[in-house]
């Protein structure tokens, strides 16, 4: 399947600010047709260098089973809006706070979802406080740190960050090819337009907190299996951000429904977003009679 996917939200979707507590955020929001049943709300959150759109091909499959899906743009992220230069408004807990004023918006539970960089994100905000979450499901978002190749990339972002300006930026980072965490958007869903409009759009401050978040997270799996949420550890069958088997490792940890997409890499959302879409409403489903205060059973 080609991934060159416009940015023009899905058939039925809703592109609008999202307001909430601690300001505004840039979602687009595939709700139900009138009179439809929803099953349940998911929120979405993209990777670094990613935004809401990298989602776009899961909005019409996940509706078509019973949910209404918003994939939100995170503070200084594309069309949300966040400070050039401070680093300390992307400190990883205030991210969570982030998530969690997000879910308060929408003004009911949520299926949280974060692919890579989002599920460490959405994994604090849980840690944070789980009331709001009817599940959490990591998508090729590893247990601590980004791999040593992958670090290295992130560090010659940061050093570029630090001698230029964004547009050169990504010039250099088109010469350096793509890696999975740096440049793996530019293979993503979007024209060459879009995904440099993205990236313009994109607050240097935020990369540069958030790539240090990606080299230095700890193992808070322990932390993490003692809440009392269903999980579900999603990816692609080959990953160098985090490998494989440290996913299947993590899911054991936290005895998490385990789905690994045949085909897919580090973007099982915009690789195979059909099966990806199918794992992802069949993990719902099974819980739809799990409260956040409930036993979590063992898939």
């Amino acid at each position: 399947m080609s991934r060159r996917v416009s940015f023009t939200p899905p058939p039925g979707a809703r592109a609008y600010p999202l307001r909430t507590a601690r300001g505004d955020f840039a979602v687009v929001d595939s709700p139900l047709g009138p009179g439809a049943e929803t099953k349940g709300t998911v929120l979405m959150l993209p990777g670094f260098t990613g935004s809401k759109e990298d989602f776009t091909l899961l909005h019409e499959p996940l509706v078509a089973r019973g949910y209404r899906v918003v994939a939100v743009d995170g503070r200084g992220q594309f069309e949300s809006d966040g400070p050039e230069l401070d680093e300390s408004a992307y400190a990883q807990d205030q991210l969570a706070r982030d998530v969690l004023a997000q879910a308060e918006a929408l003004g009911t539970p949520v299926h949280l979802l974060g692919h890579s960089l989002g599920g460490q994100i959405a994994r604090a905000a849980v840690l944070l406080d789980h009331s709001p979450f009817r599940s959490l499901t990591l998508v090729s978002s590893g247990p601590a740190q980004i791999s040593d190749s992958q670090q290295q990339r992130v560090k010659l972002l940061r050093d570029a960050l630090a001698v230029m300006g964004m547009a050169e930026v990504w010039e250099a980072i088109q010469a350096m090819g793509p890696p999975e965490e740096v440049g793996g958007p530019a293979l993503g869903i979007g024209d060459a337009d879009q995904l440099r409009r993205r990236w313009l759009g994109t607050r240097p401050a935020q990369l540069l907190a958030t790539g240090r978040q990606l080299c230095g997270e700890p193992d808070r799996v322990a932390e993490l299996a003692a809440v009392p949420l269903p999980f579900h550890v999603l990816s692609g069958a080959y990953d160098d951000t985090w490998p494989v088997a440290l996913l299947d490792a993590m899911a054991v940890r936290l005895r998490a429904r385990r789905t690994v997409i045949p085909g897919a890499e580090h973007s099982p959302n915009a690789d195979q977003p059909l099966p990806t879409a199918r794992a992802l409403a069949d993990f719902w489903d099974t819980t739809a009679d799990t409260t956040a205060d409930a036993p979590r059973k063992t898939p």
